[in-house]
């Protein structure tokens, strides 16, 4: 029979287990779906210069960088101190679980903000971390799309699909973004739209746990309060906000150039305008995808966008397949390592 003491463990021993099983199945899943895509990328290795290709690993460590950076200001603004390597650590962890979990950034905001309990941040201010993150970051974008457009249409690339696409995007983006604001700015705006989240994520969870509350309504409705406290505190200091907008703006930077060095790797140099809109359009479509790391939509639609701009199929479709298998093995295997680490070691013995 087991003792008061040893329930916890056993529990938490099984958490591990079915975190780590769910964990092996979605990284085999998304193995499997782009077991072709090695293929190719195996095949036309022969083709590309790669010393030009290597250039995406300095890439993608600026970008983690500048993450990092990010959270380290963020965090202060609101009053918490945080290292700079803990940050690196989780950034990488949180691409993993953003890449294998196609739950459109909610996987990884939940997660994020169980691991930022090991450092004494509450789940408010690390929920509302990712939400800034996310604002600031389609934020930042937008000039840089418009400047895509305006390289494009430079070039003579701009045709109706391209107008509209671009259009709708940045649409979306002012809408999103005024949206977010309207609802976090009001106390009892935020506690009504959330509670009936939670209300609706209680009804979907009812028939798997026999508690009538899943979350508890009252502990949620706190939380919210906390949420709106910490971004009032964000909106006091918000010229403090300018250097995260800038590490912000350098990561949508870097992101676009990784595509654009498997490019020069090919030999070719290809309107940035038409890279610029193709990873846009890839990545908002990528956030509804069923498949992990959106696989399948985020090809075809990067592809078919780069074809519509001008970049002939024979040359996008190696390119975007070659950035996507590169971009998730340097992402992935660092990440999966902090990930089952973290898994091993209680999310580092979460308070």
């Amino acid at each position: 029979m087991e003792t008061h003491e040893e329930a916890p463990l056993i529990k938490r021993s099984k958490w591990r287990l079915v975190l780590t099983l769910a964990t092996f199945i979605a990284l085999a899943v998304l193995i499997y779906g782009v077991r072709k895509d090695i293929g190719d990328v195996i095949e036309n290795l022969g083709k590309v210069n790669a010393l030009a290709l290597l250039l995406i690993i300095p890439i993608e460590f600026i970008n983690y960088d500048v993450y990092a950076r990010f959270y380290v200001r963020l965090f202060k603004i609101l009053g918490k101190n945080v290292s700079y390597r803990d940050m690196y650590k989780l950034n990488l962890e949180l691409n993993f679980v953003n890449h294998i979990l196609p739950s459109g950034g909610v996987s990884g905001i939940s997660y994020f903000t169980v691991r930022m309990r090991a450092f004494g941040v509450s789940g408010p201010k690390s929920t509302l971390s990712q939400l800034i993150k996310l604002l600031i970051l389609y934020i930042s974008f937008q000039p840089l799309l418009i400047v895509g457009v305006f390289l494009l249409a430079l070039r003579g690339h701009v045709n109706n699909l391209v107008m509209v696409v671009a259009s709708s995007i940045i649409t979306l983006l002012v809408v999103g973004t005024f949206g977010f604001i309207y609802m976090i700015e009001s106390r009892s705006r935020i506690n009504s739209f959330l509670t009936a989240v939670t209300k609706i994520l209680n009804k979907f969870l009812s028939p798997f746990r026999r508690k009538p509350e899943t979350i508890s309504i009252q502990g949620a409705q706190m939380a919210f309060g906390e949420l709106h406290d910490n971004y009032q505190l964000l909106k006091e200091n918000w010229r403090d906000l300018k250097i995260p907008f800038l590490y912000l703006t350098i990561a949508n930077i870097t992101e676009v150039a990784a595509i654009y060095v498997v490019y020069e790797a090919f030999g070719r140099l290809v309107n940035v305008g038409a890279v610029i809109l193709a990873y846009a359009v890839a990545n908002f479509a990528g956030l509804v995808s069923v498949l992990p790391a959106g696989i399948g939509i985020y090809e075809a639609l990067m592809t078919g966008v780069l074809v519509a701009t001008g970049i002939p199929a024979g040359l996008s479709i190696p390119v975007t397949i070659m950035y996507r298998v590169i971009n998730m093995v340097i992402q992935l295997t660092p990440g999966y390592y902090f990930y089952q680490k973290a898994l091993r070691n209680g999310l580092d013995r979460q308070k």
